[in-house]
């Protein structure tokens, strides 16, 4: 049996402002074309299928797609709910749409509940946990302390028992949504620690043929048999690195025969670039990622004027500007406000951020701006006595 594991999809999610509905949508077709082309049986989706509780109407009707395509192809197909989905809105209908063969297993009540499917060698049970919220399940599964270990052991237990009656030879796997000891996390998973506590041990797995993990955005192998596929598109500048795409996994009479990582379509490449704001605009090495969206920390002593413009004049897709001097952010002591107007406490504070005094340009502006916040002179001078008291 082939499976190809997939999970962290966050339909509807932004990156920096940026709209990524078309490269999910990419990302779709590329799965669809997968399943195809590598003769998969099985498609896993290890939660967090939307960015939000109450996703977009565009990604509804992506994820629509994305399940209508699945069903009507070669394989069958079992999804989770994540921490970032509503399980109630992700798993309505999912006892009626189990006929299209597409499993949706969004209720910790139903862990123990298989999807059952049959090769060449028997049986093969494929066990859905969804995210579990400790805080929930303490009372209903009488848990001895209210923690994700806690919640996900009793969840693998009861997993165990009702593989104790399948017949001989039964191979499991199992998907699951939770931060696992051996995956590295990104800046772009949301945290799910529970009195500050959030990983579970890996050892939870021993002994099933394959467990696959999602939420931790990033690939990882923390053993044969224990993987994440990470998301399939970078969610954030710390995921510059990350290769992404999904796990092929083929299973023979004795388990887990063999994994292939296959990678899936970049929209467009990021780039984590750190330099003066003129080398930045100047080295030749940097043309590489003019078409990438761009972060850039800028190491200049004094913040260059019109940073952002100028930057976006070499990479038109740069998105994070920071801000990180060679000789390190040199302490300034709070510029004092009292007795002063309020157009020379705002010329104070451009000297506080920047390092260097505006311009006489920049300070007319400033005063014109103030000025226009009234038309009566009076309140203007009222903001100025409201500055120096």
């Amino acid at each position: 049996m082939r499976i190809l594991h997939t999970s962290d999809w966050h339909l509807g999610r932004s990156f920096h402002g940026e709209d990524l509905l078309a490269a999910q949508a990419a990302f779709v077709d590329h799965l669809v074309e997968t399943v195809e082309a590598e003769q998969v049986d099985l498609v896993v989706v290890s939660g967090d299928v939307y960015d939000r509780a109450l996703p977009s109407v565009d990604a509804v009707a992506l994820a629509d797609d994305a399940f209508t395509r699945l069903a009507a192809s070669r394989a069958r197909v079992v999804i989770t709910s994540g921490n970032h989905d509503s399980a109630r809105r992700l798993g309505f209908s999912s006892r009626l749409v189990d006929a299209a063969g597409v499993h949706l297993r969004t209720d910790a009540g139903r862990v123990e509940e298989p999807v059952l499917l049959e090769d060449e060698h028997g049986p093969v049970a494929v066990y859905g946990i969804p995210y579990l919220d400790p805080d929930v399940l303490k009372q209903r599964w009488d848990l001895p302390r209210r923690s994700h270990h806690a919640a996900l052991a009793e969840a693998v237990r009861r997993i165990r028992d009702d593989l104790a009656t399948r017949p001989t030879g039964t191979r499991s796997v199992v998907l699951a949504h939770a931060f696992v000891a051996g995956g590295l996390p990104s800046e772009s998973e949301r945290d799910i620690a529970v009195g500050g506590i959030s990983v579970v041990p890996l050892e939870l797995f021993d002994g099933i043929d394959y467990t696959a993990l999602g939420h931790l955005h990033g690939r990882a192998t923390l053993s044969d048999s224990v993987r994440y596929s990470g998301s399939p598109v970078a969610y954030s500048f710390s995921e510059a690195g990350h290769v992404k795409g999904s796990w092929l996994v083929d299973l023979d009479a004795r388990g887990l025969a063999g994994t292939r990582f296959v990678e899936a379509p970049v929209a467009r490449p990021l780039a984590v670039l750190k330099g003066s704001l003129e080398e930045l605009l100047l080295d030749a090495r940097h043309e590489v990622h003019v078409a990438s969206w761009v972060q850039a920390t800028l190491t200049d002593d004094t913040r260059p004027v019109r940073a952002m413009e100028r930057l976006r004049a070499r990479f038109p897709h740069a998105l994070s500007l920071r801000f990180d001097p060679a000789g390190g952010e040199r302490p300034r002591d709070r510029p004092a406000t009292f007795g002063k107007s309020a157009h020379e406490v705002s010329l104070d504070f451009v000297r506080h951020v920047r390092g260097a005094p505006a311009t006489p340009e920049e300070s007319d502006l400033l005063g014109t701006a103030l000025e226009c916040c009234s038309e009566d002179p009076d309140l203007v001078a009222g903001l100025d006595a409201v500055v120096s008291g």
